[in-house]
């Protein structure tokens, strides 16, 4: 049996919780462990699953019944909850961002191949259906190549961190790897690493910044756009608009459907998708209230460790290199 603990009981913490009571009876695991600094909503969140609580994810790891680790803690406690999950030889998931820079990213990258353990990243959106969708439009050459994009990603003020954590930078690294990374991640898992990159960057607190770069793949530009330095009643929202050599595809989070293309010949078509039903809690903070791309990823996850399979999609060395991808860009400014 598949053994999970889960490390952090936020917002993510929450929202995987949710995921693994919507996959009940898809694979054989059990919720078993979870570790938070707040006893109080660990309690009610392991109460859910009937899992043993621990104040530390040290604690769980040397004490829990556990075999698998979830890793769902604020990005700066990523690399050292990951390297001791690793040393235990669990599988381990680390949410995104995998960490906050590339020494960090050797030091995940070189524990993985010492040990040899199952590492994926948390890189939701490559598992969302409009963007898989997407892949696979460009994937197939369904209509041609691709010739220009715009992928973009707003958000409020994140209001619901612990301690305020996404706010400090050298604990998030602003909002151009905890947001833009998304988008970044994608771009590259489609397109591969950009010849060249122009970016500028709006920064109205340390962290706050609005990132806008230009991606260049021989003729092909695609434009990524990040920051979430907007009011708290300004709605979340994230979007493309792909043009290919015979058809557009546009989606958006606000609209509905929410995939539309329009071929050349005059034609359009609207693609509706089932982003995963909503989350249980409606008072749960966070700009997505649907399982979506986590529901997807998780179950990924959890199919390729019940059949002994080796992670291929979001593995650590894709989480990496997003990172680093992400870095190049903040510094072709």
């Amino acid at each position: 049996m598949i053994k999970i603990g889960i490390a952090g009981t936020g917002f993510m913490g929450n929202m995987h919780a949710e995921c693994y009571k919507a996959l009940a009876g898809t694979a054989d695991f059990q919720v078993t462990a979870i570790a938070d600094v707040d006893s109080e909503r660990a309690a009610k969140l392991a109460e859910q699953f009937g899992a043993q609580t621990y104040s530390s994810v040290e604690e769980m790891l040397e004490h829990g019944d556990i075999n698998t680790v979830d890793i769902c803690l604020p990005t700066f406690l990523h690399t050292d909850a990951a390297l001791k999950a690793m040393d235990k030889g669990y599988n381990v998931f680390i949410e995104k961002p995998v960490c906050l820079n590339m020494e960090e990213a050797a030091q995940l990258l070189s524990k993985q191949q010492q040990t040899n353990t199952r590492v994926m990243v948390g890189q939701c959106i490559r598992f969302w259906p409009e963007y898989k969708r997407l892949r696979e439009l460009i994937d197939n050459r369904t209509y041609g190549s691709v010739i220009s994009g715009v992928f973009r990603r707003i958000s409020p003020r994140p209001e619901w961190a612990w301690q305020e954590w996404l706010h400090d930078p050298s604990r998030s690294g602003s909002a151009a790897l905890d947001l833009h990374i998304h988008d970044v991640d994608f771009v590259r898992s489609v397109l591969g690493n950009p010849d060249r990159i122009q970016t500028e960057i709006v920064r109205r607190q340390e962290a706050n910044v609005h990132i806008h770069s230009l991606y260049r793949y021989g003729d092909v530009v695609i434009s990524l756009e990040g920051g979430w330095d907007y009011p708290s009643g300004f709605p979340f929202e994230m979007a493309y608009t792909v043009q290919l050599e015979q058809a557009t595809a546009v989606f958006s989070s606000k609209a509905t459907p929410s995939l539309t293309i329009y071929e050349a010949g005059g034609r359009v078509i609207e693609e509706s998708f089932d982003s995963g039903a909503d989350t249980a809690d409606e008072k749960r903070t966070g700009n997505i209230s649907s399982l979506g791309g986590y529901y997807n990823e998780l179950n990924y996850f959890l199919q390729a460790i019940q059949h002994n399979r080796a992670i291929e999609e979001a593995t650590l060395q894709d989480g990496c290199d997003s990172v680093e991808l992400l870095y190049r860009a903040l510094k072709a400014t």
